[in-house]
């Protein structure tokens, strides 16, 4: 049984077997020790713990797994021996530095790197991160800000959500350096010089350290990480499986990074647009959107509209935020998170956008959910045998090149008001046997019961005159916009003493049925002809009569021949010919012909 120590390292509590904490005690002693005469000691110390717990911290799955021995060796291996980095700068100035060979190539992290920013140092972060030039960095982000118009909103994300290198071990990790004694120590010296240096002459030195300093990390990550990568392949002491792993790992992570930049490019996208939908919605009323005259004409139910669009700016934002989320995960793996109060809050707003947006949606289909139709009817003083001609009037007001039957507007009257209007206008035609004919204009809407529907039904506007025989039809409908869109719609129905003689203009076409059926005796063939109204059907008074077909037929029968002319039979003392006009039959005895004069019959008795 053994013993368990708890220690506090660089702010962290662990729990530590009694052997390791002892060995990690004689460790950090040793470090201190070496650092004795050092300048920046206590940060470099100080810096050398933090990496200490966060490898800890790494290999620790819950807080009441124990360190031991084996959690210790590994992070001294990570971080070297403190006799390997005692040096005196003066003493081996002319010496050849000591180098040692790292098991492994440390992946650099993403930072915001803020000791050489501008703004928040994420372009300085994602310079270290690819390992080029900050200043194309920065280029992007002026194409990204005058192209697309993404690079701000892109910007402020990334600020949010990447952490600041604060500690010296992450601008080591920044960089793509391993972070062990030696590297925490020139880190810290560098900047204890650098600062030196900025007091002695700030004018002339700073902007040649900071882009040398940067040039000398870039060009050594990349030398490290060629000398690693050619180490790795090159390695004796891999085997054969070892390397097609790691070559299919690599191919793997591509891939990964393909899809975490498709996942960000989808997810950044679709916020945009959602955000800029949504600023439509909120200026709305400061400059005229075209579209939203027609939300508000289908809004039956009354919804606010800026409600309902927030509403699925969350439930379609969110979904596309964690995406984006998700995409920046895959490509930086020390991304901050945004905490499980922002995820639990994010999660209740789009619940919420969910149950109030089928709220909205039952709400709107109860506006619908009846049909009532009301019905005007006016006797016209047309009679059998009198002539009635029908034509469709229409209004410069009220033009649209929509389809007729599905089509709505918002349009103005001639007095300046908007008005609701609708194409939605048939026009059926019944025989009646009264003496008088009856005009009957049958109008329906929707509502969310049956007053509600009725009281539309009855707001509907729609006129007709009667002028010389000649019954002029409006061609659409009107209503007060208060009314909504609640599928209006008007059937003109004439009932036709029989006898009556109907003409249809051209026009009337499109407002007709297909075909006849049963209670209607008129479809969009008859127009532009004279009908003559019977008991449930018409009679076609000018159209041209059908034609027989021609035919040209050849018969190899003796006696039989059949051509344009007609058809003869002939025998040795019997003919009978047909043809269009005339029939003709002989025999010895007899002699008949029938044409258009009547039947002459001959007979030699």
């Amino acid at each position: 049984m053994n013993k368990t120590v708890n220690i506090n390292l660089a702010g962290i509590f662990f729990h530590i077997d009694e052997d390791a904490y002892l060995k990690l005690q004689r460790y950090l002693e040793a470090i201190k020790r070496s650092f004795t005469d050092s300048q920046g000691r206590s940060e470099i110390i100080a810096d050398i713990e933090a990496r200490i717990s966060e490898l800890f911290s790494e290999r620790v799955q819950n807080d009441k797994q124990v360190i031991r021995l084996k959690e210790v060796d590994e992070v001294i291996s990570i971080m070297g021996q403190p006799e390997d980095y005692l040096v005196d700068d003066e003493i081996f100035e002319d010496e050849p530095q000591h180098t040692y060979k790292r098991k492994s190539s440390p992946s650099r992290k993403l930072f915001r790197d803020t000791d050489n920013s501008y703004i928040g140092g994420v372009s300085s972060g994602l310079a270290h991160y690819f390992g080029i030039d900050t200043i194309w960095i920065r280029l992007a982000w002026i194409l990204l800000v005058f192209g697309a118009g993404t690079g701000i909103l892109l910007y402020i994300l990334l600020w949010i959500l990447v952490p600041e290198a604060n500690t010296t071990a992450e601008k080591i990790m920044m960089t793509g350096e391993p972070v062990n004694i030696s590297n925490i120590e020139k880190k810290i010296k560098d900047g204890f010089e650098n600062v030196s240096d900025t007091v002695t002459d700030v004018a002339k030195n700073v902007g040649d350290s900071v882009s040398g300093a940067a040039k000398n990390v870039t060009d050594a990550a990349k030398k490290v990480d060629f000398q690693k990568q050619g180490n790795k392949i090159k390695s004796s002491s891999k085997t054969f499986f070892d390397t097609i792993g790691e070559i299919f790992m690599f191919f793997f992570k591509v891939f990964a990074k393909f899809i975490g930049v498709l996942l960000l490019i989808i997810g950044a996208s679709t916020l945009i647009g959602l955000i800029v939908g949504l600023f439509s919605i909120g200026v709305a009323d400061i400059i005229h959107i075209p579209w939203l005259d027609t939300a508000e004409i289908v809004n039956s139910g009354n919804t606010p509209i800026w409600l309902a669009s927030l509403l699925t700016f969350f439930l379609v934002g969110i979904p596309f935020f964690f995406l984006f989320y998700l995409g920046l995960k895959i490509l930086i793996n020390n991304l901050k998170s945004i905490g499980n109060v922002a995820k639990f809050t994010l999660l209740g707003l789009w619940l919420m956008s969910i149950i109030g947006l089928i709220i909205i949606g039952v709400r709107e289909a109860s506006e619908h959910a009846y049909n009532e139709n009301y019905i005007e009817k006016t006797e016209l003083p047309i009679i059998a045998n009198d002539t009635l001609n029908i034509k469709m009037v229409n209004n410069d007001n009220y033009r649209s090149n929509f389809y007729r039957h599905n089509g709505f507007k918002l349009a103005h009257d001639d007095q300046g008001n908007k008005i609701l209007y609708s194409s939605d206008i048939d026009i059926i035609i019944k025989s009646t046997t009264d003496s008088v004919a009856t005009i009957a204009i049958d109008k329906s809407a929707d509502g969310r019961n049956y007053d509600k529907a009725i009281e539309r039904s009855k707001n509907i506007n729609y006129n007709y005159e009667l002028k010389n025989n000649t019954l002029f039809l409006d061609s659409y409908l009107t209503t007060d916009p208060e009314n909504k869109f609640s599928d209006q719609e008007v059937d003109v129905i004439l009932y036709l003493p029989e006898n009556t003689i109907l003409n249809l203009n051209n026009n009337t076409e499109s407002y007709l049925y297909y075909r006849k059926y049963t209670g209607n005796i008129v479809s969009r063939n008859d127009t532009n002809h004279y009908l003559k109204v019977l008991e449930d059907d018409t009679e076609c008074l000018d159209c041209p009569l059908e034609e027989e077909d021609e035919f040209d037929v050849t018969v190899n029968t003796p006696g039989l021949k059949i051509d344009d002319n007609g058809v003869e039979i002939k025998s040795e003392d019997n003919s009978l010919k047909i043809s269009k006009k005339t029939l003709k039959a002989k025999t010895d005895d007899i002699k008949v012909k029938i044409d258009s004069s009547g039947i002459d019959i001959q007979s030699k008795n």
